[in-house]
């Protein structure tokens, strides 16, 4: 069995919490980003919250947030991680760590080599480096997957995961090829945009622990 962590990202209802906790999943993500169809309200957020148990980390997605707007936030759902999905600098990430001593993770689009190589900066300052195919429409949540291949004999700086373009029939190569210690995924259980498929994602979980 694969002792890799699993998120599934983007969930909205009582039955997708309950659908990534029985399958395993060691991370849910609750997106708080209005342009996104996976949006949750603070309220609605803090009582997916309250369903999960303790052996279940529950990371709140927020994308340049305002601070005034990102304390209300956390104030509200009282996240085990937050997770930065936009230009967030790394002064900004290492401040707010400091301040609230809650695990802060930040996503990184990966175009090339060079886009690894920049990983670095975010020592002592994230706890966990995302790296996800560029963004298009959205920050994340595309459905689209960078080469991996770049990952090859790649040095992680940090504690890292891979997102972009996960689904249930590539996760399990995806861990095989890129030893990812953590894997992501929200457009890849979802049969349409923010409607995520408890059947996907025990699928998802299934093939992650193979």
């Amino acid at each position: 069995m694969s002792g890799t962590l699993i998120k599934i990202c983007g969930l909205s209802t009582p039955e997708t919490i309950a659908a990534a906790v029985g399958s395993g999943a060691s991370h849910v993500g609750l997106v708080h980003f209005a342009k996104s169809p996976r949006h949750l309200s603070l309220s609605d957020a803090a009582v997916l919250r309250r369903l999960l148990p303790a052996h279940v980390k529950a990371v709140l997605l927020v994308v340049n947030p305002a601070p005034e707007s990102l304390t209300e936030a956390v104030r509200t759902i009282a996240p085990d991680v937050v997770q930065f999905h936009g230009a967030e600098t790394p002064d900004a990430l290492a401040r707010f760590r400091a301040e609230t001593g809650i695990e802060t993770w930040r996503a990184m689009a990966v175009r090339d080599a060079a886009s690894l190589a920049e990983v670095a900066q975010f020592r002592g300052a994230a706890d966990r480096v995302l790296l996800d195919a560029p963004a298009s429409s959205l920050p994340g949540g595309n459905g689209t997957a960078f080469d991996w291949s770049l990952l090859a004999g790649w040095q992680a700086p940090v504690a890292w995961g891979l997102a972009g373009g996960l689904t249930p029939a590539n996760v399990a190569d995806a861990i095989r090829l890129t030893r990812a210690p953590l894997v992501d995924t929200s457009s890849g259980v979802e049969s349409a945009p923010g409607l995520k498929d408890v059947d996907k994602i025990a699928a998802f979980c299934k093939a992650a622990r193979l």
